[in-house]
């Protein structure tokens, strides 16, 4: 007998796709006509401002991002002198990434930007449920392993 369909305004899989796939686009498309980056590249400065001299890898592991992505948006914001590496001195194979002057700016620009947006996000939430939702996605984001590891049943 087959499944019906999902249900889509119930399903939060699609509910959360849906809501983070628009945000995206609609942020990338914002910070690629105002400040010349986008989405991607925005997330690296992001990464960078919270915790500056890492590596690739560790942007990688923590924004949860393709490599081949973050590798070519650490490229672009090199080369429009936002971002520089260096060899790192603790391993020579390593090279760690930090914000230059230019890439603090543009991530100050961009910050004013994105916080006016997640504030009309969450504008019609009050401040408890705006602490409600943070945790309950807190507590999803801790089920992602147990979520990756489902395999389908035979």
């Amino acid at each position: 007998m087959a499944q019906p369909p999902l249900n889509l305004e119930r399903y939060v899989p699609a509910l959360l796709t849906f809501l983070t796939n628009n945000m995206s686009s609609g942020a990338s498309a914002c910070y690629r006509k105002h400040f010349g980056i986008g989405i991607v590249e925005w997330r690296v400065l992001a990464m960078l401002a919270v915790e500056d001299h890492i590596s690739a890898n560790r942007i990688v592991q923590v924004i949860g991002l393709d490599k081949g992505a973050v590798s070519r948006s650490l490229q672009m914001l090199e080369r429009e002198g936002f971002v520089s590496t260096e060899v790192d001195s603790k391993d020579a194979r390593r090279h760690t990434v930090t914000l230059t002057l230019s890439g603090r700016e543009l991530h100050d620009r961009v910050l004013e930007t994105a916080l006016e947006r997640e504030r009309l996000l969450l504008a019609n939430f009050s401040d408890s449920e705006v602490e409600v939702l943070i945790d309950f996605l807190h507590r999803m984001s801790g089920q992602l392993s147990e979520v990756n590891a489902v395999v389908p049943k035979e």
